[in-house]
């Protein structure tokens, strides 16, 4: 049991899905204990063009799920001549996690991408799956299901999600201490994978911290 405790991490990340794509957003705090260890921590990946992930767990297990899941959509992209599903990367990456449940990557998901139309996914460390509208994960999430809860609209525009995103972990990173320094978003539509400049972010967090 200390041994778990110890790769236990604390984050906040979210995906969020409207009509335009999905929007993918983290803290940037990562933490050993009660030791900031980085406050720069990149937690929202791109996996493939149209495909990205955001982790919260342990860092090196994160690490190499992400390394793995790049090597297998270059490496279905280049034999098959098309990019995989996000259905398809999702299920691929539950079942990774689920082959190894007995000795588990000490990780929560979420898988976001677009096809021919957004789509996101949970995954938990014994490859659990659940397809939703919003998520999030990590120490953080009980502060933004509430406000993801009154605040999500499904004809929401991907600027609103932004917004909301923001206003997601910056309340988190208020109350939850395992969680803040910054936000990481990125987009994902039918134009593919977008990290948001930090000029970008912090115009949308001056924009919610207005109202």
């Amino acid at each position: 049991m200390d041994k778990i405790e110890k790769m236990k991490t604390g984050t906040t990340t979210l995906g969020i899905v409207c009509d335009e794509g999905v929007v993918l957003a983290s803290d940037k705090r990562a933490t050993m204990g009660y030791l900031v260890s980085s406050k720069t921590t990149i937690k929202v990946a791109k996996l493939d063009r149209n495909i990205g992930m955001t982790i919260a767990g342990g860092v090196g297990d994160a690490q190499k799920l992400i390394r793995w899941m790049r090597s297998e959509l270059e490496v279905y992209r280049l034999r098959e001549g098309e990019g995989m599903t996000v259905k398809g990367a999702a299920t691929l990456l539950a079942n990774v996690l689920s082959n190894y449940k007995f000795y588990p990557f000490f990780v929560q998901l979420i898988v976001g991408g677009y096809d021919s139309k957004p789509e996101l996914y949970s995954l938990d460390m014994a490859g659990g799956v659940t397809k939703d509208d919003y998520i999030s994960t990590g120490s953080g999430s009980p502060f933004v299901y509430g406000l993801l809860e009154t605040g999500y609209d499904k004809k929401m525009s991907l600027k609103d999600c932004l917004k909301l995103a923001a206003k997601c972990i910056i309340a988190a990173s208020k109350r939850d201490i395992a969680s803040g320094n910054g936000i990481t978003m990125a987009t994902i539509t039918k134009d593919g994978f977008k990290y948001l400049t930090a000029e970008e972010i912090e115009k949308i967090g001056k924009e919610v911290s207005k109202k």
